[in-house]
């Protein structure tokens, strides 16, 4: 009896004076923009990607909910091996930091964290995870035993994320003005156009579709309801496809909407991302190859055709103050 009554005491003795905090940093850089790597470190959905929960356990039942992304996103587990949790985002600073909690506010409530930067032409990414033990003697004896099992599976998840974030577009978009909204149709009279994909060549063919459009809008009574825009196609051989548009108003069932050349129509409805384009047209394509890799990063799918709207006249304004509103059909996000 007084052995076993000692053993106990030895073993509080030596449980008290464990750390209560457990902590394990891994670390590495990553040849991919700081923006790409925050994208995949600040959504669980995306986290799935190079850190899936079900690795491990097939039939373990993964739930997202609240905001996609940033601070609220949560996401839930349970299965037989990988056990039952919950995580939260607590913390987001674009492209520098994210910060979650997991079983907030249980016995088993831990933190981890990312911290992003560049260095030497690379992004330093870190990877860390702290649980502060405190009196949980049991809690302390496990810490010792599975620091190293953490370790592992961190270092295996940040090889993962690497690995991911490496095989995304290059193309940095960390400087993007990107605001997710719901749009709504606006009425517009247009005139499908063709053009080499050069800068000169596409300003001389919107130049003469839109005169050709305000004088549909004169000769027909109409009014402009908004700036004019123009609705990107594809592409026909060499040659870009686009609409050139100008809101209008007015429209009665007298108005010819068939015409030879300008038409009636209506823009997109629904989810869509709009990016502001600041400067020359001429810089343009740099924008849109911006947004291709947001899109790739966030794992969003297009829903339809981009446009863009050009905002201020070019003939009132210098070219640095040009405004280009860009805008992307989306997907439910």
């Amino acid at each position: 009896m007084y052995v076993i009554g000692a053993l106990v005491a030895f073993l509080i003795v030596v449980g008290l004076l464990l750390p209560r905090h457990s902590r394990v940093e891994v670390s590495t850089l990553v040849d991919a923009p700081p923006a790409t790597v925050f994208a995949l470190v600040n959504d669980f959905r995306r986290v799935d990607l190079w850190l899936p929960r079900t690795a491990t356990d097939p039939n373990a039942r993964v739930a997202f909910s609240g905001p996609n992304r940033g601070v609220g996103a949560t996401v839930t587990w349970d299965g037989i091996v990988a056990g039952s949790g919950t995580q939260t985002i607590v913390e987001s600073r674009a492209t520098e930091h994210v910060a979650t909690t997991i079983n907030p506010g249980e016995p088993g409530e831990a933190r981890t964290w990312f911290d992003i930067g560049r260095e030497d032409g690379r992004t330093r990414v870190t990877w860390g995870f702290a649980h502060d033990h405190g009196l949980n003697l049991v809690g302390r004896y496990f810490a010792v035993l599975l620091s190293g099992v953490v370790k592992r599976e961190y270092d295996s998840g940040i090889s993962a994320l690497k690995d991911l974030a490496e095989s995304l577009p290059r193309t940095d978009f960390g400087d993007l003005d990107v605001e997710h909204r719901v749009v709504e149709a606006v009425q517009i009279a247009y005139r499908p156009a063709t053009s080499l994909p050069e800068p000169a060549a596409i300003s001389e063919a919107m130049g003469k579709a839109y005169f050709e459009i305000l004088s549909f809008i004169d000769a027909h009574g109409l009014a402009e309801a908004g700036a004019p825009l123009s609705i990107v196609r594809g592409f026909e051989g060499s040659e870009l496809r686009f609409d050139a548009a100008i809101p209008v108003r007015g429209v009665t069932e007298e108005t010819p909407g068939d015409g030879a050349a300008v038409k009636l129509g209506s823009t997109y409805s629904g989810p869509a991302i709009r990016v502001r384009h600041v400067g020359s047209y001429r810089q343009l394509g740099t924008t849109h190859r911006k947004i291709a890799a947001y899109f790739a990063a966030l794992g969003l799918e297009r829903n339809g055709d981009a446009w863009e709207i050009y905002v201020n006249d070019p003939t009132t304004v210098s070219e640095a103050e040009l405004l280009t509103d860009i805008y992307y059909p989306v997907l439910e996000d």
